[in-house]
């Protein structure tokens, strides 16, 4: 796996966000995020599936028949987040940002691995599993800001999962801000992209 860094030095940064990429997406992709968010303070760490897709079916199917490919995606991160800790950046100044396949995974390791982040940025995604799957996810966010959003007839992420994510995260004592934007589409507009700079604008040191 190859892993784009942009902006400052992470323990030089206020903050460390690792940008996770849609299926069929790259790494240059999600810099385009970086760059539009305008964060100069901010270090960017963005992985590169290999082939381009996280796990090959969709986030609805039966966990296993995603397998090994999710749980070899959700240790990426995991061993991003340790990486940066080591480099001295604790969880509480990382933040966490997908789009699409991205976003569904960043939102599952963020459930699977509770505590308070910077910021959690879910646009077009939602926790991963068929529908019915327990969401006995344990610990707590401790405010986490979490923004999510996504469109009503998003064809690829049915909105009662955005809803289901949302409620499981406020459960989970997450901050949460979710938006439904009516025939939007798979795509991720302004709108999303100026909250996404608010959140991780208030986020502090």
């Amino acid at each position: 796996m190859s892993t784009l860094r942009l902006g400052p030095a992470p323990a030089r940064a206020r903050l460390a966000m690792i940008l996770v990429h849609g299926r069929g997406g790259s790494a240059d992709d999600m810099s385009g995020i970086a760059e539009a968010l305008r964060l100069d303070d901010v270090a960017y760490v963005v992985p590169e599936a290999p082939g381009r897709t996280w796990y090959p079916l969709s986030f609805l199917a039966p966990i296993e028949q995603n397998e090994p490919h999710l749980s070899r995606a959700l240790a990426t991160l995991d061993g991003l987040v340790s990486d940066l800790a080591r480099e001295g950046v604790a969880a509480d100044r990382i933040g966490l940002l997908g789009f699409s396949q991205g976003a569904c995974l960043a939102l599952e390791y963020a459930a699977r691995h509770a505590r308070r982040y910077a910021a959690i940025v879910g646009l077009s995604g939602g926790l991963i599993g068929p529908p019915g799957t327990a969401r006995d996810y344990a610990g707590s966010f401790d405010a986490t800001p979490v923004f999510l959003g996504c469109s009503d007839v998003d064809p690829h992420i049915p909105i009662g999962r955005v809803k289901e994510t949302a409620e499981v995260f406020g459960a989970m004592h997450a901050s949460v801000d979710a938006r439904i934007y009516p025939g939007m589409g798979h795509v991720i507009n302004q709108d999303e992209l100026a909250a996404a700079v608010s959140l991780l604008s208030a986020a502090s040191t």
